[in-house]
């Protein structure tokens, strides 16, 4: 069984990163299925813990609240003991799958759409959706295998006389004198009273920003394509943002054209609609997809970089400093904080999260891979550093390795009822350790409703074997 685990482990880190859609192509005919069945029950259950950990108290009563609506049973008082037992009880009442949706749809009540919640969930979502998926199609959509050709246009579909002449897409009814492509449109500069016709492949966050004025507005970008090539687009305004999907058709005229920038402007007098799917080459929407994104760097090479050059990076999380409010000179006001430490094989470099940024490190740990896209260079004297942007995204590419260790709990930084941060010794190494306070107070034999921290000091320095993951303790016991 352990052997099997370890396989189907393996597997899983080969393909975590790769786009989603060449994942199950090649799950599939590798013979890799992905059921229910194969999410096994422990690790659904640990994550929902991890998952509520992160609610403070206010949006926690929410989701209980939202669980009663089906029908789940809940105390007036959410107790230590019944936030412990939640994910068990939910998974006895409406089953994985149930679960998996139940929480899903919670946390977009809440909402907790933000990168530390939903990089934990999507995975779930995502393989429940497949299977979905798989049983509302007929045998032979089941039987068909996806396609996974990334380096150009699908290769045209055979017809029934045994041709090879490609199959009469949507996008050739097009008048042309109608349309103009993105490929034309980037040559000519403007549409000239023309439909633009394209995929949305990628769409930003809802931005925030101030105009000479003071006046707060809102923007977003896209990042489109169609069959000749891709382009980026900035949309006015926030009435659009719940109607524009990724994935799906439009069709755009009367917008403006930034030539020397290559970008199409959305603006409140630009005419949408939706269209039809068409055919769009798959290096076509890769192309796109970039568009998001400043090119990634390695950090050596960004420590030769001017200031505010925009950049993006990939490494392993080394060190998460604490949060801190700073007093802003501009504007009269405190702005939060966070650093952290990436490192790659050419260097380190800290890279400061300002404001509603901070939260693109939830649900990240040290010892994480991650990719931290639209940053911008400070260059301090002989020193370079990262910024965020309104433009800043975050994606971990793989977690961190889970250890078995033996350390000696020495301090607590800070510490409630959902998690507590701890000072460890391992290796002769003092490092700081986070470890939810349930299993805490589990492990010395505490109540979290009275004096916790007070009767967790009496029994420090304690040693102890855990299992870790990054600087999170995820086992704990008495060192033998």
């Amino acid at each position: 069984m352990q052997i099997r685990r370890r396989e189907r482990q393996m597997d899983k880190n080969r393909i975590e990163l790769q786009p989603q859609s060449i994942i199950n192509s090649r799950m599939i005919q590798e013979g890799l299925q992905i059921p229910m069945s194969d999410i096994l029950e422990d690790e659904w259950r640990n994550t929902m813990t991890r998952i509520f950990e992160k609610l403070d108290d206010l949006q926690y009563k929410k989701m209980v609240g939202f669980y009663e609506k089906p029908g789940f049973p809940s105390p007036t008082k959410t107790t230590a003991k019944f936030r412990t037992e939640l994910p068990k009880k939910l998974i006895e009442m409406f089953g994985l799958d149930g679960s998996i949706s139940l929480v899903n749809k919670a946390m977009k009540e809440i909402p907790r759409n933000d990168p530390g919640v939903q990089d934990l969930l999507r995975p779930f979502v995502d393989k429940l959706g497949k299977t979905q998926e798989k049983q509302e199609a007929g045998p032979e959509m089941r039987s068909r295998p996806e396609k996974t050709d990334c380096s150009g246009p699908e290769e045209p579909e055979q017809n029934q006389d045994g041709s090879s002449e490609a199959a009469q897409s949507p996008q050739k009814t097009f008048n042309p004198d109608l349309r103009k492509t993105v490929r034309d449109l980037k040559v000519s500069g403007g549409l000239n009273q023309k439909l633009l016709v394209v995929k949305v492949v990628q769409k930003s966050d809802l931005i925030k920003y101030e105009t000479k004025k003071d006046e707060k507005k809102f923007c977003f970008y896209l990042g489109v394509a169609d069959e000749t090539d891709a382009i980026k687009v900035l949309v006015y305004g926030r009435e659009r943002f719940s109607a524009i999907l990724e994935g799906h058709f439009y069709t755009f005229r009367d917008v403006l054209m930034e030539p020397q920038e290559k970008v199409v402007k959305v603006t409140e007098k630009t005419r949408m609609s939706k269209t039809g799917p068409f055919d769009v080459p798959k290096n076509v929407e890769l192309e796109a997809g970039k568009l998001m994104f400043s090119p990634v760097f390695t950090i050596r090479e960004v420590h030769t970089f001017d200031e505010k050059k925009e950049v993006s990076v990939e490494g392993t999380v080394k060190e998460i400093g604490a949060m801190k409010p700073i007093q802003m000179k501009i504007k009269q006001m405190k702005k939060n904080k966070l650093d952290f430490e990436l490192e790659d094989d050419t260097g380190s470099i800290r890279i400061s999260l300002w404001g509603e940024d901070t939260r693109h490190l939830e649900g990240i740990s040290v010892g994480d891979v991650i990719r931290v896209n639209n940053l911008k260079t400070n260059r301090f004297r002989d020193t370079v550093s990262l910024n965020s942007t309104d433009f800043t995204r975050t994606t971990k590419v793989q977690s961190a390795a889970v250890q078995n260790v033996v350390l000696t709990i020495i301090g607590i930084t800070k510490s409630d009822r959902i998690s507590t941060e701890l000072e460890g010794g391992i290796n002769n190494q003092v490092k700081t350790f986070v470890v939810a306070s349930p299993l805490l107070a589990e492990r010395f034999g505490l109540s979290l409703e009275d004096d916790f921290e007070d009767k967790l000091l009496e029994r420090i320095p304690f040693p102890a074997e855990a299992e870790i993951q990054g600087n999170e303790i995820r086992k704990l016991k008495a060192a033998a």
